[in-house]
């Protein structure tokens, strides 16, 4: 049986492909987004565009009395779309003004909370001996004290104030990152690139920040959308005790306090703060487990 030069040339080719490629290579499957993810991050977008965008926005100012007192959702004016509070003022506008105090207190006090929590942490898990032993002490120290109880004394101590919320929340997160640091720069300081930097005479400073911290900083971001919803729900909680920003400022969590005395004849005003504040958190934790399964390296090595 003979082979036509053309069946041939194309044997060669086929050939010289797999020798020049090695196995044929299967393209990684893409990871679906679900519903779930779409509506949190959308979620996110609309809360933190409201918030930012609340002084432009054709809504009254939240402690302006826009009509008659405890009025239900309806349809009609903008204002009146999720009723009226017990004075008469907007539930809408209320929503959004209260989003600015409870999106700006959670994640300007997570940050902190990040920053602190870093430093101590690569300090820790770098030097380790004594430096490791004392902030070790000091986290494990604050981990012991419950977050609301300590959130309750710092807040009794001082008046009730956004700064004093920011300073609270940030020592009561400071610990969960710096364990989480912690672990990350034991774990990232015995690899190969490490020893390498150092044989090459690296100081500990240049590994610990050419090195060392870009490697922590994804498990760290990726976690910190959950830090962010946990003390938004924190802060609500020291709103709903009457401990957190002081009124007139709305927050969410005050909303669902001063709504609570007239829950049995108006409902709505403890179930919109609250299906907001819920939505809120729950898209947080699902952008943050997407994230951390995204750009957690040690999800993966």
């Amino acid at each position: 049986m003979t082979i036509s030069t053309t069946s041939l040339s194309t044997l060669r080719s086929k050939r010289f492909r797999e020798t020049r490629t090695g196995a044929p290579q299967i393209a990684a499957a893409k990871r679906q987004w679900s519903v779930l993810v779409w509506f949190s991050y959308f979620w996110m977008i609309l809360v933190v565009a409201l918030a930012v965008l609340a002084p432009f926005l054709p809504i009254a100012p939240y402690d302006a009395v826009v009509g008659a007192p405890r009025q239900p959702p309806q349809w009609g004016p903008v204002d009146l779309l999720l009723g009226t509070d017990q004075v008469g003022r907007s539930m809408l506008s209320r929503i959004i003004y209260g989003g600015q105090v409870s999106l700006v207190v959670g994640s300007a006090s997570a940050v902190g909370a990040v920053l602190a929590g870093t430093f101590l942490g690569l300090l820790a898990g770098f030097y380790r001996k004594g430096a490791d032993w004392v902030i070790s002490l000091v986290a494990d120290v604050l981990l012991s004290f419950p977050a609301l109880v300590l959130l309750m004394a710092i807040t009794a101590v001082f008046s009730p104030s956004i700064p004093v919320l920011l300073i609270g929340l940030a020592l009561a997160s400071t610990p969960t990152f710096i364990r989480l640091a912690r672990a990350n720069t034991m774990t990232w300081s015995s690899r190969e690139f490490v020893r390498a930097a150092r044989n090459m005479g690296a100081s500990n400073t240049r590994i610990l920040v050419r090195e060392i911290l870009p490697n922590v900083i994804p498990s760290l971001a990726a976690y910190l959308p959950l830090v962010i919803a946990a003390l938004i729900v924190a802060e609500g909680s020291l709103s709903f005790l009457g401990l957190g920003v002081p009124p007139p400022t709305p927050s969410w969590g005050g909303m669902i306090s001063a709504g609570a005395a007239d829950l049995r004849t108006s409902p709505y005003m403890v179930f919109v703060p609250a299906a907001t504040l819920f939505l809120t958190v729950f898209a947080l934790n699902q952008a943050g487990e997407h994230l951390r399964l995204r750009f957690d390296r040690t999800m993966r090595d």
